[in-house]
This record gives structure tokens, C-alpha cells and sequence, in this order.
């Protein structure tokens, strides 16, 4: 398990147990990171996590704060989780991107320029590991238009463009709660450059379908791992009747 997630569910044991209540201040990082024996870079990951899911609220200046855990609140952030249980489309996106990307990198190759190369490495210069995840998602969907428009066909590049859009939420996801997604997803699209800058065809898809079937292969273990929405309905119900919650106002919807 990786520690991010193992820093996710002690943090939820913690709600579900009543330690931690609706409306309850989290222990500053430092103490609650000592007490839960995990470093304080994973802690600040797990809590961006469980914030993007409407668990936990950042005040800034203030401190974390645990939400209302109302049903409603919790369940339209984990929108996306529901989507993949009940329709398995989103796995076929990424199996056609696995076909299309390639084949665009491939093409790419051997029409690319030498402004084409400037502006990806301008593209990859711009984020690192400490960037914001959707900062990181950005890039990666600038990185990826960037390549597709350089195979010079302009209905892949429409094409592909579509598809990377209806993944966004599946790759913040993979990049909050994955340990090494983003200095491995950097990591791999300098190679893919590299391989551009080299006209070698050949490597560049190669790159690419590793690239695109990493995320492919966590999505789908993504997937096995929930396919239980009702066990996730009860932990959310376990955590509200934790407390009582009448006289705690609803965490803004942000």
C-alpha cells in the first residue's frame, strides 16, 4: 500500500472511531505525523486528498478542519469515484488513447521542429514536483496537445484533445493519492522528448505506451478496489453518526 494511502485511512479511522468529529480541529502536521508514524510529506498529501473529497477542510491561516460529513457534500465530491463504478468508459478512454497517442508521437517524429521542441521543454520547465496537482494535470494535458498538434493531422489532434479532457479528474486523482506519480510522469515525458528531439519514431511510442498504460493499470486497480459503493455509503453514515452534526454549520462548497 502506498504510504499516502495508508496516511488516508488512518486519518479515516480516526472519523470513524470518533477521535476526530464534524466540525473537529486536526492536530497540527508535525504532532499528528508523529502520532500516526508516517512522514510529514505524506500527511500533507493525504490531507490535500481528503480535502479534494470534502473530508477535510484547509483554512489557510487557521488549520484543518474535519467537514460536516453530510452525505450530500461527500457524495458530490466523490462523484467521479461513482462514475467509475457504474460505467466502465473511462477505462475505454484510456484504452483509445493507448492507441491514438502513440501513433501521434510516432508521426510527430518526423515532423517535428525545432520551435516544436523549445516549447515542450518550455512546457516541462514550468512544473516540478513541487507544483500544484492541477497545475501538473495541466501541463500534462498542454504536453500531450502540444505532440499531437506537431504530427501535423488535424483531426487527431481534435481527437485526442477530446479524449484527455474527459480524463482530468482521473489523473488529479492518480496524482494525489499515487506515492512518485509526479516524478515519475516528469520523468517519462523528458524522455519522450528526448526521443523527439532524436527523430527516433520508434522509442518515442514506445515511451508513450508506457507512459499512457501506467495510468491505464492504476485506473483499473482503481476501479477493482471500489467496486463496493455500498460499504462506502456505510462508512459515510458511520462517520455522521459519529457525532451529533445539528448545531455545526455545513462546510462551504467550494
Amino acid at each position: 500500500m502506498a504510504v499516502t494511502d495508508e496516511a488516508i485511512l488512518q486519518i479515516k479511522e480516526m472519523i470513524l472511531s470518533g477521535e476526530l468529529k464534524p466540525g473537529d480541529r486536526l492536530p497540527p502536521e508535525k504532532l499528528l505525523s508523529e502520532s500516526l508514524g508516517l512522514s510529514r510529506s505524506s500527511m500533507r498529501e493525504a490531507v490535500k486528498a481528503l480535502e479534494v473529497i470534502r473530508v477535510l477542510d484547509v483554512r489557510r491561516g487557521d488549520g484543518t478542519y474535519v467537514t460536516s460529513l453530510e452525505p450530500r457534500l461527500l457524495l458530490e465530491a466523490m462523484s467521479f469515484v461513482i462514475d467509475l463504478q457504474d460505467d466502465s468508459s473511462i477505462l475505454e478512454l484510456f484504452a483509445v488513447r493507448r492507441i491514438l497517442e502513440p501513433a501521434a508521437v510516432a508521426l510527430a517524429a518526423a515532423h517535428v521542429t525545432a520551435s516544436d521542441i523549445a516549447d515542450l521543454r518550455t512546457q516541462l520547465a514550468a512544473v516540478d514536483e513541487s507544483s500544484s496537482v492541477e497545475d501538473l494535470v495541466a501541463h500534462d494535458l498542454n504536453f500531450h496537445g502540444l505532440i499531437a498538434s506537431a504530427a501535423g493531422n488535424a483531426y487527431l489532434t481534435s481527437l485526442i484533445d477530446s479524449l484527455s479532457s474527459r480524463t482530468v479528474r482521473a489523473r488529479i486523482w492518480r496524482g494525489l493519492t499515487q506515492e512518485n506519480s509526479v516524478p515519475r510522469t516528469l520523468g517519462e515525458h523528458h524522455a519522450i522528448v528526448d526521443a523527439l528531439e532524436r527523430g527516433d519514431a520508434a522509442l518515442a511510442r514506445a515511451l508513450t505506451i508506457v507512459h499512457i498504460s501506467g495510468v491505464e493499470q492504476w485506473l483499473t486497480d482503481a476501479v477493482h478496489a471500489l467496486s463496493a459503493p455500498e460499504s462506502l455509503r456505510l462508512d459515510v453514515s458511520r462517520a455522521v453518526k459519529s457525532s451529533p452534526t445539528e448545531e455545526l454549520p455545513a462546510a462551504p462548497v467550494r
